[in-house]
């Protein structure tokens, strides 16, 4: 059994531990909807029977829910500083904690193989910049979970990464090669190597800011997202917008750098700095948009919704960038190892 096969085998291990975290991070929010729902109609209950002068029937019954008040009772729900619901951890929550580490560490372990097959830093193609980016997403999830409850994000990253594999095992997937000459530089660990660091953290951020959305949407009154209980396992809105914009900002000097080294790259290989190559237009694009979503929150205050959306517009360019301007331009990036259109 030879690198490149045991790589592919590592992978879709990882998929399927990643599938399993996505399923146990779902249950437990799932699990975690009925109670908070069971909650809510014991509020709306004592409301009602307050307002029909039935007071102490109400704190009868709302003492009940208490501590102490006897088997079968509901205890009453932790809220940390952020105003997130937090419950107990379940067993669904430590097995999809579990799965995630596992996961991760077969697609690291797939990646080392990878480069060992190729015989070269495993990010030269769309296949192993899947493999990268989906392993950097769940480094900086995990990362996150060391230092504060951030599980309300997993079924998310782990979904992501999920999808991520299963395009990359079976759209993308090139055999293991050497790369062009063009390719044969330390420039390829810095400049691509950088850019699938910040495409990592441009996916976190992206989650965040959804989660953000859904959660402004709830709670201004949206009507389909009434019954979606598990957003009480969410920070606020204000506190998922700073996550986001602090993971952005990160991505952002990121990408600075891959613009720059890419153009260092481009003189170094091509004879100059700029040539309005599809990939080079795009990647500027992604820094514009970004650019203007971190001046327009912290000079012209823009926040809520409308700096959620900018990170959403954001994101979709860097999707684009990954996957459109591969498949659909010929240039001189195109080192898919894929058929352009």
């Amino acid at each position: 059994m030879d690198a490149a096969y045991l790589s592919t085998l590592l992978v879709w291990a990882s998929l399927v531990a990643l599938t399993i975290a996505l399923v146990a991070f779902s249950i437990d929010l799932a699990r975690r909807t009925g109670e908070r729902g069971a909650d809510r109609a014991r509020e709306l209950a004592a409301a009602g029977a307050a307002a029909s002068g039935t007071a102490g029937t109400a704190t009868s019954a709302a003492g009940s829910t208490d501590a102490g008040a006897g088997p079968g009772t509901t205890q009453p729900h932790p809220v940390s500083p952020d105003g997130a619901v937090l419950p107990p951890s379940g067993r669904a929550a430590g097995i999809a904690m579990s799965t995630t580490w596992l996961g991760t560490a077969l697609l690291l372990a797939a990646i080392v193989l990878r480069g060992v097959a190729a015989g070269r830093t495993p990010w030269a193609n769309m296949y192993e910049f899947t493999l990268v980016g989906s392993f950097v997403a769940l480094a900086v999830f995990l990362g996150f979970t060391l230092r504060r409850d951030v599980r309300f994000l997993g079924a998310f990253v782990t979904g992501l990464a999920a999808i991520f594999l299963t395009l990359g095992l079976n759209v993308f997937y090139v055999a293991a090669m050497g790369v062009q000459p063009a390719l044969q530089s330390y420039w390829l660990i810095l400049h691509v190597g950088v850019a699938i660091i910040a495409t990592g953290v441009f996916t976190v951020a992206f989650v965040a800011s959804v989660l953000q959305l859904l959660r402004e949407a709830r709670d201004g009154g949206a009507q389909l997202l009434g019954t979606w209980y598990w957003l009480d396992r969410v920070p606020n809105p204000t506190s998922l917008e700073g996550l986001s914009f602090r993971l952005n900002a990160i991505g952002f000097v990121l990408w600075t750098f891959t613009i720059i080294g890419g153009a260092i790259w481009a003189e170094h290989a091509w004879g100059r700095y700029w040539g309005w190559d599809p990939k080079e237009v795009w990647s500027f694009v992604i820094w514009v948009v970004y650019a203007a979503y971190l001046h327009a929150r912290t000079t012209r205050g823009w926040s809520g919704t409308r700096a959620a959306w900018f990170v959403v517009v954001g994101y979709a360019c860097v999707l684009f960038n990954f996957t459109g301007v591969n498949l659909l331009f010929n240039g001189m990036h195109s080192y898919s190892g894929l058929t352009a259109g």
